[in-house]
């Protein structure tokens, strides 16, 4: 007989909970699983999503991608096959039922050779459209998950057998109704795996100039075809998606390097320092100063208090 969904989550729950206490994210001796703890509901925040699935196992959160929202809870997971810029959401959470989950960045060459030499059954839905979707959680795909956390108590198992039931995990998602999604990107011949050659270089080449034709042309794509797809895919155009890379980039520097914003504009390859305040504003809604100065408040708030000494 099988178990229902509800059963097995409850062991999950209890993990990440434990895990998680005191933090809003954190890795795990597992290669490639991490945990996410929020106590609150939160405004989006930008995040890169890597090729994934993310699981919520109690709470709701929703992952807003261009003009879209996808809502997952603990009925539902989010799947991504490239990595994609975003803004995530924590729609239910509190103190005393936080919104727990775990995120698992998927290998695309296990899926690629899950799908050569796995007898993988051919997706129940060929039509897919980008790269990001709303899978159902099925047991199926709890199983693998609960025996990969299940390691934690049994460190020493983790190298043997972690590859095993990650590489299940993948098999299961192979035969999920997300199938189609990862198919497209494993697929060496396909449009969606030379966009994610592309993304590729754009991650490693940020700060340099940007020429759309012959990024095209090096993944043997005709330019307004290497433009549809790209934003078939990834709802940006490639100028905005390196946009994209590049200001984020540059708060990290700000906020964790401290450097000041021409130095950091020009570090991730603006030439104009005004440019950059400006399109830095409209994508975080603040100038950099105001904004990095917001970020750090909180931090300086929680630092010890300097004795005065009495004169």
């Amino acid at each position: 007989m099988n178990e229902p969904c509800s059963t097995l989550r409850e062991p999950l729950v209890h993990v990440i909970d434990k895990w998680s206490k005191g933090t809003t994210d954190c890795s795990t001796p597992i290669p490639n699983v991490s945990f996410f703890r929020r106590e609150a509901p939160a405004a989006p925040a930008y995040c890169m999503i890597p090729p994934s699935i993310v699981v919520v196992v109690q709470g709701e959160k929703q992952m807003l991608v261009g003009g879209d929202a996808y809502a997952y809870d603990a009925s539902r997971y989010l799947i991504t096959s490239l990595d994609l810029p975003a803004s995530s959401e924590v729609v239910q959470a509190s103190q005393d039922v936080p919104c727990l989950g775990l995120t698992v960045n998927l290998d695309l060459r296990t899926i690629a050779e899950l799908i050569a030499h796995g007898n993988v059954p051919p997706p129940r839905d060929r039509a897919v459209n980008g790269c990001i979707g709303i899978g159902d959680l099925t047991p199926a795909i709890l199983k693998p998950i609960g025996r990969l956390l299940e390691l934690l108590d049994e460190p020493q198992a983790i190298p043997t057998l972690a590859p095993i039931f990650l590489r299940e995990l993948h098999y299961r998602l192979l035969t999920s109704d997300q199938a189609g999604r990862l198919r497209q990107i494993a697929s060496v011949d396909g449009q969606a795996y030379k966009i994610a050659r592309a993304i590729d270089w754009l991650k490693m080449n940020y700060a340099a100039p940007l020429r759309v034709e012959e990024l095209a042309a090096s993944v043997q794509m005709s330019t307004p075809t290497f433009h549809h797809h790209f934003r078939q895919l990834t709802a940006m155009s490639p100028l905005q998606y390196q946009k994209w890379l590049r200001l984020n980039e540059a708060k990290r520097l700000m906020l964790n390097e401290r450097l000041d914003a021409a130095s950091a504009a020009f570090k991730v390859g603006y030439e104009s320092p005004s440019q950059f305040s400006r399109e830095y504003s409209r994508l975080f809604g603040a100038s950099p100063r105001r904004d990095i100065a917001g970020l750090l408040e909180p931090e300086a708030a929680n630092l010890p208090k300097r004795k005065v000494r009495a004169s």
